[in-house]
């Protein structure tokens, strides 16, 4: 495991990041995955607004 953000992960484990993480979290993940230049790591992704109120 590289710890990228791939499409296929996020397309077959949906319900798991948004257990964990939240709807949001994981719709800024598919729009970073989508829309960056480059390889976008999962700590990269979820950092600053997918952080829950814990």
């Amino acid at each position: 495991m590289d710890g990228f953000i791939t499409t296929c992960d996020l397309l077959t484990h949906p319900a798991l990041i948004i257990r964990e993480f939240g709807v949001r979290c994981y719709l800024r993940c598919l729009n970073r995955t989508f829309l960056s230049k480059r390889k976008v790591t999962f700590l990269e992704c979820i950092r600053g607004e997918c952080t829950r109120g814990r």
